[in-house]
C-alpha cells in the first residue's frame, strides 16, 4: 500500500503539495526542502498525481507565466514521489491525501486553505512573498 511505502519513518512528518505551492517555488525562489526542514522537521514531500496533470496541462494549454513555469516544476517534482488518490481534482486530492497520511498540505490557495482548516489539516503558505510558514 502506498501509505505504508510514505509513512515509513515515524518521525518523518509528510507535505503534500498543491500546485501553486509548486509554482510559487519559482516564482519567488523559495528553496522548498530547507523551509519545510525549518517547519516541520524531517519530512518526506508528496504529490497528487492530479496535480502533476494540472502542471502537464498547464505545459501543454497554458499561457504567459504559468505556462512558463510549468516545464521547471514539473522537472521539480519527478524528484518527489507522486501519489495515485481517488480523485481527479487537485485540491481534493491534496486534502484527501493529506487526511490519509496525517500530512501538512503546502499551498497558496486562499480556499484550498480554508478548506483545509475546517478539516484541521496543517497549512504551509507563503507569507511575504519570502518565507514560508506554518498554520
Amino acid at each position: 500500500m502506498a501509505s505504508d511505502r510514505i509513512r515509513g519513518d515515524p518521525k518523518e512528518k509528510i507535505a503534500v503539495l498543491d500546485s501553486s505551492a509548486i509554482l510559487m517555488l519559482f516564482e519567488f525562489s523559495i528553496q522548498l526542502d530547507d523551509e519545510l526542514r525549518g517547519l516541520l522537521g524531517r519530512c518526506h514531500i508528496v504529490v497528487p498525481k492530479p496535480v502533476v496533470r494540472e502542471l502537464q496541462i498547464l505545459l501543454e494549454k497554458g499561457t504567459g507565466k504559468k505556462r512558463r513555469l510549468a516545464k521547471p516544476a514539473l522537472k521539480l517534482i519527478a524528484s518527489y514521489e507522486s501519489v495515485d488518490v481517488d480523485t481527479n481534482n487537485g485540491d481534493d486530492s491534496v486534502l484527501l491525501l493529506a487526511e490519509k497520511l496525517h500530512g501538512a498540505i503546502v499551498t497558496n490557495d486562499r480556499e484550498l486553505r480554508s478548506r483545509a482548516k475546517k478539516l484541521l489539516i496543517p497549512v504551509v503558505f507563503l507569507r511575504g512573498k519570502q518565507i514560508l510558514c506554518l498554520e
